[in-house]
């Protein structure tokens, strides 16, 4: 599988320093001895961010390792003022996190098409003599220089944004589940850790409407402390508006299995468990009908009781509607 997808980027910025202002003296045919006339630098380019709906991944930033925006003009006679610089604006997709790299803190999260962030700031010009005349001090012969831009590393990290976001082990069935409802085409296999990047798949709903969701990499017992594919894929889940638990209808211990999912989601954030949840036995194809009664009754004994649970098949179609219309139904509880 071709690698497109890139999450993480490190980045040099510096934005352009400012113009220096001038520190003319007046001259012409009649006057020797003007006053001063020096305009004002321009200010530095910044380095911006912008939210672009077209992009899902950060893979244009991957090998651009330094990302410099232009300096202001220095100020000229006559009280020409110095053009500014030029900004370096790049286009990023929604859900990516600027943070600063030395400290980890988080400087803004970009969420809106054309939306406009400034992370390295351009540096002001400097004042040109003009503003330094008074009426005692006639003739200043100095001016301001502008100021330096700001310049250092920074980490982007992109959080996937979709409505419903997948949440299982590996092999738990959420590719398959994806290419059945969705146009994506996640690559499918049976065997661990296949999913090693998000997917995104937009499933037609009833009356032309429509949902987003997210194959994320499977989850393992210890992802919060970084194992596995660890923080690199916790991540994308916190922009979910709800989760589907899927847990295949082969496993030894259900409520073990999902108790371990939900571990690893509150270690990492514990807002997590705040979203809209809802429990899906994939691969109950392999069940007949008096057995899928028997373990709808002893889930319901094991399972919480706030937690709504359904049995479907990406392999037969079998209650597919089903979970779109309660995905549907949970997604718009509050709306």
């Amino acid at each position: 599988m071709q690698e497109n997808f890139v999450d993480y980027v490190k980045v040099y910025c510096k934005s352009g320093k400012g113009g220096a202002g001038s520190a003319h003296l007046h001259r012409s045919r009649i006057t020797s001895k003007g006053g001063p006339d020096g305009g004002d630098g321009g200010a530095g380019g910044s380095v911006i961010l912008r939210g672009n709906n077209q992009m899902w991944t950060l893979l244009h930033l991957k090998y651009r390792k330094h990302i410099k925006a232009k300096a202001g003009e220095n100020g000229g006679q006559n009280q020409s003022f110095g053009a500014k610089g030029d900004d370096e604006i790049i286009d990023v997709p929604l859900g990516t996190v600027a943070k600063d790299a030395e400290t980890g803190e988080v400087l803004f999260e970009i969420t809106e098409n054309g939306e406009e962030r400034v992370l390295r700031q351009g540096g002001r010009g400097g004042l040109g003599n003009t503003h330094f005349k008074s009426s005692t001090f006639q003739t200043p012969r100095f001016a301001q220089p502008g100021e330096p831009g700001e310049e250092g590393w920074n980490i982007l990290e992109l959080k996937v944004l979709a409505d419903v976001g997948l949440v299982g082990f590996p092999n738990a069935g959420k590719s398959t589940l994806l290419s059945v409802v969705s146009a994506a085409k996640p690559e499918i296999a049976d065997y661990p850790f296949t999913t090693l990047t998000p997917k995104l798949g937009i499933v037609q709903y009833r009356d032309y409407r429509s949902f987003v969701m997210a194959d994320i990499p499977g989850i393992i017992e210890g992802a919060s402390e970084g194992k596995g594919l660890g923080h690199r894929f916790l991540r994308h889940i916190e922009r979910n508006s709800m989760l589907l638990f899927l847990i295949p209808a082969d496993c030894a211990d259900m409520r073990k299995e999902y108790d371990i999912l939900l571990k690893e989601l509150e270690r990492f954030n514990p807002e997590l468990l705040d979203k809209q949840r809802l429990l899906a036995i994939s691969k109950s194809d392999m069940l007949d009908d008096e057995l899928e009664v028997e373990m709808t009754e002893q889930l319901k004994q094991e399972l919480p009781e706030d937690l709504d649970f359904l049995f479907f098949s990406s392999v037969s179609g079998k209650n597919l509607q089903g979970l779109k219309d309660r995905l549907w139904q949970l997604m718009n509880k509050d709306a």
